[in-house]
């Protein structure tokens, strides 16, 4: 294994700051995409909502992240991270506040579609700088920890929602604005961020490139520290060609099988926990609480996801994981507790997946090509769990409780099936070495072996 300044440097002020202030996006996106379902208690009758129009606003920013987040990437990599990093929150602040005029549904659905694809296209930008600045040692853990600031968000959603929701009868239009808040917060953190030294390499602008390393590591550190990566001419065209699209394949199912349940119970949380006969109040609260737990099972991936490796991780994550939600569909009439535990089992077994979404694209494609991939799979992964979201109220109405339950766990151990078989092993590797098609690729497709073989 190669050594070199930047990969094996020490964890500085300046990385725990930059992955602080890179975690605004996921903690936008799961504030969001939960607050709408305590809004939503108020708002289906205030607006008249069939359940069609309840499924639409409630996946309009997952189809909003569809779109941005593949043209965030592309326009990370195409003009830099640092400037799409300090501008494209902007659109929720203005959205948000906009949300509490609306008075049909038609609106507050185009408002949330564009909330969603500002915080779509943050993730390729966010990630991508996170990564590039990132010592090797702790790239997995801090990435990881990217995504606990989603069920962080989450959280506050829940308890900000509940009680404006007691406040007043027009509460739904103050939890939708209040999004604003935090948004402006984060934009003014992140003015000032450096742009990364990898991609400004890439574009030929050497003297920036040395300016910021020897600003962020030190005087002694220059670009000829920085690895050399292969396939030098790459385009997000090769991603279908080559054996990044084999990568790709594997990134978009897996994320799919871990998002498509996950942001479906986010989305109506209140709703599906009161079909479990958790009522009112309770709801809200077993919904705040079953995002704690989501949170503890991300802090445990981030502890384990460098001694666990990769793939072990992300295999026991779905595995148990799925197995919890099919018990809670075989058993939709258990007590309260036996409901809230195997909610709980869910939230804390499947967080080593949630972690890997941002770890496993940003390891596995290189500098010119990782925010347009990023937000490739992003955006792939959205298609799947913008659909699942807008089939949760008509299957709850249509099918029942139990066989939703069981629908979402049929899908996250699909997960694991495919993981099995596709997940590669990047622990431990430099940039340079995890994006090469020749090592991992080399080291990833037979199931029989430790690694697995993409492809």
């Amino acid at each position: 294994m190669t050594t070199n300044a930047l990969d094996d440097a020490p964890l500085s002020t300046f990385h725990k700051k930059l992955a602080l202030f890179a975690s605004g996006g996921p903690f936008l996106d799961g504030y969001v995409l939960s607050i709408i379902g305590v809004a939503m208690i108020q708002i289906t009758p205030q607006l008249g909502l069939s359940s069609s129009w309840q499924g639409l606003i409630g996946a309009s920013a997952l189809i909003g992240i569809f779109l941005g987040a593949f043209l965030g990437g592309w326009l990370t990599d195409k003009f830099g991270r640092q400037a799409m990093f300090t501008i494209d929150l902007s659109a929720i602040i203005i959205c948000s506040v906009a949300q509490f005029f609306v008075q049909e549904a038609v609106l507050l659905f185009v408002l949330r579609l564009l909330i969603g694809m500002a915080v779509g296209a943050d993730y390729p930008i966010a990630t991508s700088l996170l990564a590039e600045f990132s010592p090797r040692k702790y790239r997995g853990p801090l990435l990881g920890a990217f995504v606990t600031m989603w069920f962080v968000g989450a959280a506050v959603a829940y308890i900000v929602g509940e009680v404006l929701l007691r406040a007043s009868e027009d509460g739904w239009r103050w939890m939708l604005a209040s999004a604003a808040v935090p948004a402006l917060i984060i934009v003014v953190a992140r003015l000032g961020t450096p742009e990364s030294p990898r991609w400004l390499m890439k574009k030929g602008r050497i003297d920036e490139a040395n300016q910021v390393l020897r600003t962020v590591f030190g005087p002694e550190v220059s670009v000829a520290d920085l690895p050399v990566e292969e396939n030098e001419n790459i385009d997000i065209r090769a991603l279908v060609k080559s054996g990044y699209g084999k990568r790709m394949a594997f990134i978009t199912v897996f994320w799919t099988c871990s998002v498509v349940p996950l942001f479906a119970v986010y989305a109506f949380a209140p709703a599906i926990l009161s079909a479990l006969n958790l009522e009112g109040a309770l709801a809200n609260v077993g919904s705040a609480l079953i995002t704690v737990m989501f949170l503890v099972g991300c802090i445990v991936a981030v502890v384990v996801v460098n001694r666990m490796g990769r793939r072990a991780l992300i295999i026991h994550s779905f595995l148990w994981a799925g197995l919890a939600m099919l018990l809670l569909g075989i058993f939709p009439g258990a007590p309260t507790w036996i409901i809230m535990a195997l909610f709980a089992l869910y939230a804390v077994l499947i967080g080593g997946t949630q972690i890997l979404q941002w770890v496993y694209p940003n390891e596995l494609f290189p500098t010119e090509i990782r925010g347009s991939a990023v937000g490739l799979a992003s955006s792939l992964s959205r298609i799947g769990a913008a659909v699942g979201t807008y089939l949760v109220p008509l299957s709850l109405s249509g099918l029942g409780i139990g066989p939703t339950m069981l629908i979402a766990g049929a899908i996250t151990l699909l997960g694991a099936v495919v993981s099995i078989f596709w997940a590669p092993e990047t622990r431990g590797m430099s940039l340079a070495e995890s994006a090469s098609l020749g090592p991992v690729s080399n080291a990833v497709g037979n199931s029989s072996t430790a690694t697995g073989r993409v492809g």
